[in-house]
């Protein structure tokens, strides 16, 4: 099995989807969104983990100025995927659970919000 089909099983079971091809085109969404997040070696070091295919999705984005809010990718993510916000954040979750092994150093690089989209707790201290 391709790296690149395991990263799909594992956000097709993962999500829950009932096809490669839908698991497919959410990785597809959160990938492209999150190309547009990204910038520097963060980008450089998530694009040389992802499998080729995906890489190319992830790699086409030009990157925003600034990264958006959680809530503000989730809408975006809605928007493209013509889902609610609640399947919206099913959605990146399940993608973005898949990409833990990269996470704690996206999440150090995203605005505050992000970690309850990788299925983590967000344990910023309260000042």
């Amino acid at each position: 099995m391709t790296c690149y089909r395991r990263l799909l099983q594992q956000i097709r079971t993962g999500g829950r989807y009932p096809s490669d091809e839908e698991a497919e085109r959410v990785l597809d969404a959160v990938l492209a969104l999150l190309g547009s997040q990204l910038t520097g070696d963060e980008r450089c070091d998530l694009a040389a983990a992802l499998p080729e295919r995906a890489r190319a999705v992830f790699a086409a984005q030009i990157p925003l100025p600034r990264p958006v809010t959680a809530p503000a990718f989730v809408e975006a993510l809605a928007h493209t995927l013509g889902t609610s916000l609640t399947a919206a954040r099913w959605d990146a979750s399940s993608v973005l659970a898949a990409l833990a092994t990269l996470t704690d150093r996206l999440l150090a690089h995203l605005p505050r919000g992000y970690a309850l989209l990788f299925g983590r707790a967000d344990l910023a201290a309260v000042a």
